[in-house]
C-alpha cells in the first residue's frame, strides 16, 4: 500500500502544471476559431473552449493570435541551427539533405526527451543524385546513382540509415549555369519513385526548370522541392500537378535570390526579427546567388506557377531552403509567407502552407493543427496574421511539446555577443601591421610582418583527408625575386573539403586579431588556371568562413577585395586568411605573393 501511495505521489510530481491561454484568437491550422481559451499539459493540448483555470498558469491572449507551431518544409541542417528555428516559431523542420549520422544523432536525442530547446527534425539524409550532380559539390561523400536498376538498393540503404523520406535531384543546372551538370535520367527518377513507394516512403524531387518539374510529376513524384525561375510557366502546370496529387514546396525566397531579388534583406532590418539575428545570420539574408550575366533572371514564371497551383487547389508548403544565400534559420519562413501573400495567396492560405499542409503532406499526424490531443507545438503572436501576414513576426511566445522556448535567454546571449564585439573593436591592431604588408616571401621560409605566420590548412581538422604543401620558389610577382607555391590535393570525405595555406594575424594560430582598421586585402596570384578561394575565418563565425573566389592563371595578376565584400565580417576578430582549393576533389597548384592589408 505504501508503495502504491509513493508511486502515485511520484507520478503526480512528474505532471507539468497546466497552461491556459484565455481570450485568444485561434487559427487552428485550417480556420479561425475566434476568441476562446485553450489548455495544454504534458506536451498535449487538453482543452478548447470553456476551461477551468484551477491550478493552471494563465496567460491573457487578448489582442493576440495562437497558431500551430510553424513547419519549415525545406531546410538543410548543418551545425547547431535548430535552436534558432524554434526562437522564430518554427517547431518542426523537414531536412532535405544532410549527413545521415548528424540527423540520426539529433533524432535520437529528441526521442530521449532532449533538445527541447530546438525545433523537431525529420530528414531525407543523403539525396539521390548522379555522379558529379547537384549535391556532390560540397565535399561530402554522397552515394550516387547511375541507372534504374540501382534504385531499390539505393532507397533501401537510405531507409536503413534512417531516412524519413527520399529526396531526388533532377536538375541539369542550366537555369543557373551556362554549362550543364550531370543529372539522373527520367527512367532512373521514375525507378527511385517506385522504389520509395515500395517501402512506404514519399519521393520528393528537386527540380530547377519547368520541364524538370513536369518530368518529375509524370515520373511519380509525391512532391516538388522548388519552383523554377524564368519568364513564364506552362498554362496547364497547376492542372497537371493537381491531376497527379502532388504537393509543391516553392522555396520562393531562394528562387528570388537566384533571380537577383531584393526582398530577403528586409528581414534583417525588421525590428520584430532583427534583434534575434546574429550578424552572420543577418549577413546571409543580405547575400544572394552569383548571377550568370548571360542567363535571364526572372521570377515571373514561379509567380505564375504559384497562382496556377492555388487555382488548382494543389497543396503548397512553406519552405526556406536555409542556409542558402538570402536565407536565415527561422526568419526566412516569415518572409516566405509574406511573399505568398504578395503573389496572390490569402493570409489564411499562407498560414495553412506553414502548418496543416506540411503536416498532412508528410504524415505528421500529431502536429500542424490546434485540436485536443495534438502536440502542444504553439506560436503566440500579437495581432491577427489571418488578415495581416506580417503579424507572424510579432512573436510573444513559442512552445514545443508544451515547453516554452527561452526567447529572452536567446536574446540575452546575442546581446552579450554584441557587447563583446564592441570591446573587440577597441583592442589594438597587431604590432607590425601598420605598413599593411603581410608577406613578400623574400626570405628562406614563409614569414609574415606580424601575427603567427603561415601554416598548412586542410579539412583534416574536420576529419578530412585533403593534403597541401607550401614552399618558397624563385620568380615572384611584380618584379620580386620569390613567391609562395602551394600544391596538393582536395579529397572528398567531409561536408566542406579544402586544402591550402593559412595566414594567422593573431599572436598564435587561430587566435583573434583586431583588423577592423583595415579596408582591403590584396595579393598577386598565378597558377594552373583554376578557380581558388580566399576564406576569412573569424571568432564570431567559428568554422563558417566567408569566401571569395579568384582565378590563378598562367601569368601573375593582382587580386584585391574590400573587406566589406566579406559580408558578416567586420574585422574585429579575424582568426585567419586561408588561400585554398575546394570543395570539389582535384589536384591543385597555385602561387601567391605580396599579400597586403591596407587602410
Amino acid at each position: 500500500m505504501r508503495f502504491f501511495i509513493g508511486l502515485v505521489a511520484c507520478c503526480a510530481l512528474a505532471q507539468e502544471k497546466p497552461v491556459v491561454i484565455q481570450n485568444v484568437r485561434i487559427f487552428d491550422g485550417e480556420k479561425v476559431l475566434g476568441q476562446t481559451s485553450i489548455s495544454f499539459q504534458n506536451g498535449k493540448i487538453t482543452g478548447l473552449g470553456n476551461i477551468t483555470t484551477d491550478g493552471a498558469g494563465v496567460i491573457d491572449g487578448t489582442g493576440k493570435t495562437l497558431l500551430p507551431g510553424l513547419i519549415d518544409a525545406h531546410v538543410h541542417v548543418f551545425g547547431n541551427v535548430l535552436k534558432q528555428g524554434l526562437i522564430f516559431g518554427v517547431t518542426t523542420e523537414l531536412d532535405m539533405f544532410t549527413d545521415p549520422k548528424t540527423a540520426a544523432n539529433i533524432k535520437k536525442q529528441q526521442a530521449e526527451g532532449k533538445m527541447k530547446d530546438s525545433a523537431d527534425l525529420r530528414s531525407a539524409g543523403y539525396l539521390a543524385t548522379a555522379p558529379g550532380g547537384h549535391g556532390t559539390e560540397y565535399g561530402m561523400p554522397v552515394p550516387t546513382i547511375s541507372s534504374p536498376g540501382e534504385a531499390q538498393a539505393w532507397v533501401d540503404a537510405r531507409i536503413a540509415e534512417g531516412s524519413d523520406y527520399i529526396k531526388i535531384v533532377y536538375d541539369d543546372g542550366l537555369t543557373y549555369f551556362t554549362k550543364p551538370i550531370p543529372t539522373i535520367s527520367k527512367e532512373t527518377m521514375a525507378a527511385l519513385c517506385t522504389a520509395a513507394h515500395n517501402r512506404g516512403k514519399l519521393a520528393v524531387i528537386h527540380i530547377g526548370s519547368l520541364q524538370g518539374a513536369e518530368d518529375a510529376i509524370n515520373a511519380g513524384a509525391d512532391g516538388l522541392a522548388h519552383l523554377f525561375a524564368g519568364e513564364h510557366s506552362e498554362p496547364n502546370f497547376g492542372k497537371l500537378a493537381a491531376a497527379h496529387h502532388v504537393f509543391v514546396v516553392p522555396t520562393y525566397s531562394v528562387v528570388e535570390s537566384i533571380c537577383g531579388g531584393t526582398d530577403n534583406p528586409k528581414l534583417a532590418t525588421d525590428p520584430r526579427l532583427a534583434p534575434y539575428l546574429s550578424e552572420p545570420e543577418a549577413a546571409n539574408l543580405r547575400a544572394s546567388f552569383p548571377l550568370e550575366p548571360s542567363l535571364p533572371h526572372s521570377c515571373k514564371g514561379a509567380e505564375e506557377a504559384i497562382l496556377q497551383l492555388k487555382a488548382a487547389h494543389v497543396p503548397m508548403l512553406a519552405g526556406s531552403d536555409v542556409p542558402n544565400p538570402g536565407t536565415s534559420q527561422g526568419a526566412t519562413i516569415h518572409g516566405e509567407l509574406a511573399q505568398f501573400v504578395r503573389i496572390g495567396l490569402t493570409p489564411m492560405e499562407a498560414l495553412v502552407a506553414a502548418t496543416s499542409a506540411p503536416a498532412k503532406a508528410f504524415h505528421l499526424d500529431d502536429r500542424g493543427r490546434i485540436a485536443v490531443g495534438q502536440r502542444a507545438d504553439l506560436l503566440l503572436v500579437n495581432g491577427d496574421p489571418t488578415t495581416d501576414i506580417y503579424a507572424t513576426r510579432d512573436i510573444v511566445s513559442v512552445w514545443k511539446v508544451g515547453q516554452e522556448a527561452n526567447r529572452k535567454g536567446f536574446l540575452a546571449s546575442l546581446e552579450k555577443g554584441r557587447e563583446q564585439a564592441a570591446k573587440d573593436r577597441q583592442k589594438p591592431a597587431p604590432a607590425g601591421s601598420e605598413s599593411g604588408l603581410v608577406s613578400d616571401f623574400e626570405g628562406a621560409t614563409p614569414t609574415a610582418q606580424f601575427g603567427a605566420g603561415w601554416v598548412i590548412s586542410t579539412d583534416s581538422i574536420m576529419g578530412g583527408k585533403s593534403k597541401a604543401e607550401m614552399k618558397i620558389i624563385p620568380g615572384g610577382a611584380n618584379g620580386t625575386k620569390q613567391a609562395l607555391q602551394v600544391t596538393g590535393e582536395v579529397v572528398a570525405g567531409t561536408a566542406f573539403a579544402w586544402g591550402g595555406v593559412m595566414f594567422s594575424p593573431g599572436p598564435g594560430p587561430m587566435t583573434p586579431a583586431n583588423l577592423s582598421g583595415k579596408k582591403s586585402v590584396s595579393f598577386w596570384a598565378k597558377g594552373d588556371g583554376k578557380t581558388y578561394r580566399l576564406m576569412i575565418f573569424t571568432q564570431n563565425r567559428g568554422f563558417s568562413p566567408i569566401t571569395k573566389t579568384f582565378v590563378a592563371g598562367p601569368d601573375w595578376k593582382q587580386v584585391s577585395f574590400p573587406l566589406a565584400a566579406f559580408d558578416g565580417i567586420d574585422g574585429r576578430d579575424v582568426l585567419g586568411f586561408v588561400f585554398c582549393a575546394g570543395t570539389a576533389p582535384r589536384l591543385f597548384d597555385f602561387s601567391i605573393d605580396e599579400m597586403r592589408l591596407d587602410r
